[in-house]
């Protein structure tokens, strides 16, 4: 495992101020506590957020506020989470208390989930704050990062069709 460096233990309030913020939508044809069920699932994450290469919970269930696991991703880049709101089936939030990149200052991201007629709609919001050179090269690249990030949301739209209704 990398040396993780200290990430600001920002609230969820962040999620809503950061300069640098990132929000999308998926309508899904599963109930919110099939949803629940795959973000719970730590192998389920690779399969559609691509960039995620394991996911490791590191506090026993249940699982709630304050619970923890760490996330690997492509390029070496390991996030140590803490879960900072936890309501079933209706809200997810984390953020990085660690973070292997020394420039990542403040890294969040939240699942609000809101059923439908025909299933549920998941609006994923992901919030960070750089330091150093990132700062100046994260602006240029928001548009492609963006486009990555609902990419991912139509993975787990393909993801959740295979796994509940095949």
């Amino acid at each position: 495992m990398p040396t993780l460096h200290p990430c600001d233990r920002i609230g969820l309030d962040f999620i809503d101020a950061a300069a640098n913020r990132f929000s999308n939508s998926v309508d899904l044809a599963i109930t919110p506590e099939q949803l629940f069920e795959v973000l719970a699932d730590a192998d389920s994450w690779p399969r559609w957020a691509k960039v995620i290469t394991g996911v490791t919970w590191t506090t026993p269930e249940p699982r709630g506020v304050g619970t923890m696991r760490t996330v690997a991703m492509r390029g070496g880049l390991v996030g140590a989470e803490e879960f900072i709101a936890w309501q079933e089936h209706t809200l997810l939030a984390f953020r990085f208390n660690e973070a292997s990149e020394r420039r990542i200052k403040a890294f969040a991201e939240r699942y609000d989930v809101v059923p439908t007629a025909e299933g549920c709609r998941l609006t994923w919001t992901l919030a960070m704050e750089v330091t150093g050179v990132a700062r100046f090269t994260l602006a240029p690249s928001k548009p492609l990062l963006n486009a990555g990030f609902r990419r991912f949301l139509k993975n787990l739209r393909r993801y959740t069709d295979e796994r509940f209704n095949a």
